[in-house]
């Protein structure tokens, strides 16, 4: 089970940190991140840890957002610096769990919405 908090309204230029609890232990994930999806748009990946814990950003959010995550809370973080109106979005947090059988399971929370005004 994957369970986002944390968003809300924030004008541009703000700050706001969304969090994401992920039941199951970390050391058994392929993957843990951060995607965000807005109208007509297809869902992309934000911030993710990789294979080996290797951070990925996207290009339109490097410098300003960073993934973190604590594995003794089980937590994923996303802490957003200087949003952009742009940023607004539906956030979701994902978590791929390996079946022992060569496949994997992605699951999803249901998601957080953000929105930046100007």
């Amino acid at each position: 089970q994957v369970v986002e908090s944390g968003g809300g309204l924030v004008q541009t230029g703000g700050s706001l940190t969304l969090s994401c609890t992920v039941h199951a232990t970390f050391s058994t994930l392929d993957h843990l991140g951060w995607y965000r999806q807005t109208p007509g748009k297809p869902r992309e990946l934000v911030a993710g840890f990789m294979s080996g814990d290797e951070m990925h950003y996207a290009d339109s959010v490097k410098g300003r957002f960073t993934i973190s995550k604590d594995s003794a809370k089980k937590k994923v973080y996303l802490q957003m610096n200087r949003l952009k109106t742009e940023d607004t979005a539906v956030y979701y947090c994902r978590a791929d769990q390996p079946t022992g059988w060569g496949t994997t399971i992605m699951n999803w929370g249901q998601g957080t919405q953000v929105t930046v005004s100007s």
